[in-house]
């Protein structure tokens, strides 16, 4: 899924925000990101990173989330 600007979760280098467009992940992970608040119209801007790059860190609804980018991948967000 490539839009104008939107890109995966997963491509987002540190302080860059974005704001979910689709969640594209099915069944139980689907369901795990949905319930952490990872829904359509949130921001989510990336923090930081593992030490080897995985997991990442995310600030989302004012509290931090590690995700790690396999994840990451099905989150699709338009760039702010």
């Amino acid at each position: 899924m490539k839009e104008n600007n939107t890109v995966a979760l997963s491509e987002l280098k540190k302080g860059q925000r974005g704001k979910v467009v689709r969640v594209v992940s099915r069944g139980v992970i689907r369901k795990r990101i949905i319930e952490m608040g990872i829904t359509s119209g949130t921001e989510i801007q990336v923090k930081g990173f593992a030490p080897f790059g995985d997991p990442m860190a995310l600030g989302v609804m004012g509290y931090s989330l590690g995700l790690r980018k396999s994840e990451a991948a099905d989150i699709f967000v338009e760039l702010i």
